[in-house]
């Protein structure tokens, strides 16, 4: 359940972060980004978790 529940908040950080860089303010764009690359690490644990069953 973790791996499915890692993954859903990874892509809604990964579009939220591209929607923030096209903002015109350039802290929001730098926070976009950041978010962005948190959605591909929750991205990353989850096919971890699916990989380990959930054991890390």
């Amino acid at each position: 359940m973790g791996e499915l529940k890692s993954k859903i908040e990874g892509n809604v950080n990964e579009a939220i972060g591209e929607a923030k860089q096209q903002s015109n303010d350039p802290e929001t764009r730098a926070e976009g980004r950041g978010q962005e690359v948190k959605g591909k690490a929750q991205q990353t644990k989850g096919e971890l978790q699916g990989a380990l069953g959930d054991d890390i």
